[in-house]
């Protein structure tokens, strides 16, 4: 029998039912699979904002050195955790069907909206666009994987938190009293799962590949681009979004100031022919529109 592959993970419940649903594939087509749960930076350190931490790919770097150690064959990252370049002799070896890429706000009631309120999110995307809409609310950090933040906001007298639908949905703790954030612009590939091997290893990379949907690659690639070119991450708030329709991609993407108070937004349609550089054009277009200066001004305050 040939030898079976490790499949690296994360241990929370969200990491493990993503790596778990990316092995019940490959068992389904016939391959030998088993996890290894690996602990993150970003699990242990719970006490400081992911921006503060200064850790780039915070959640995926213990299992980027598990890969090329050989200790595992293929990792599952959620993809908007995945810093835009991956370390060296790492590549994208599958991009999964996308599931719901929104954020959604898990409330305790909607009156706070048309007046004062404590909002909860770990997020400067998530905190720039909810200041720009509701610039009388409070933002407080919130850390820790879904069920922690979950259970931080019924034990606080938080008004409402923001999440990932994707997350939520996919381990069955989406509750009742939430609403779809229709107007907040997602983290660039949110709701996307991600599959990488080890460059050299040519068995695990096609093993890996059929299970790559790839309108999900090509809009996670356009999105990506767009926050590449930006010099974006988890510093900055820069939010995008691509989807096909009758062959054309339509994107809409934007970055924001930490405080809300400035954005630049762009929205923009394609060819699918044309579609290699897109996102890297959309970025350009913002820098040249006044995002430039939100960068700049992000960068010097990160710099102090």
């Amino acid at each position: 029998m040939s030898k079976g592959l490790r499949i690296g993970t994360r241990d929370s419940e969200l990491a493990l039912w993503q790596a778990n649903t990316v092995l019940d594939y490959l068992k389904k087509a016939g391959h030998k699979t088993e996890l290894v749960p690996v602990k993150s930076t970003g699990d242990l350190v719970l006490d400081k904002p992911l921006y503060e931490l200064g850790i780039t790919g915070i959640f995926t770097r213990t299992l980027d050195v598990a890969l090329l150690n050989g200790d595992v064959d293929l990792v599952v990252h959620s993809m908007k955790d995945v810093p835009t370049a991956l370390p060296e002799g790492i590549v994208q070896a599958a991009v999964l069907k996308r599931a719901n890429p929104s954020d959604i706000m898990v409330h305790k009631g909607l009156g706070f909206l048309k007046g004062e309120g404590v909002v909860a999110t770990g997020s400067l995307r998530r905190k720039a666009q909810w200041l720009r809409r509701y610039p009388n609310h409070q933002i407080v950090d919130l850390r820790g994987n879904v069920n922690t933040r979950l259970r931080k906001l019924k034990e606080h007298s938080w008004n409402a938190a923001v999440f990932a639908a994707a997350g939520l949905e996919r381990i069955g703790l989406l509750p009742q009293s939430h609403a779809v954030l229709d107007w907040m612009l997602p983290a660039p590939a949110q709701g996307a799962m991600l599959v990488v091997a080890r460059q050299d290893d040519a068995r695990a990379l096609e093993i890996a590949r059929e299970l790559n949907d790839k309108d999900s690659a090509l809009c996670t690639a356009v999105e990506r681009d767009f926050l590449r070119t930006l010099e974006g991450g988890c510093t900055a708030p820069i939010g995008a979004q691509a989807t096909l329709e009758g062959g054309k991609m339509h994107f809409r993407g934007g970055v924001f100031s930490l405080d809300g108070r400035d954005e630049v937004r762009k929205e923009n349609t394609v060819s699918l022919e044309n579609a290699q550089g897109f996102g890297a054009q959309c970025a350009m277009e913002i820098l040249d529109s006044g995002g430039g200066a939100i960068m700049e001004t992000i960068r010097n305050r990160n710099v102090r």
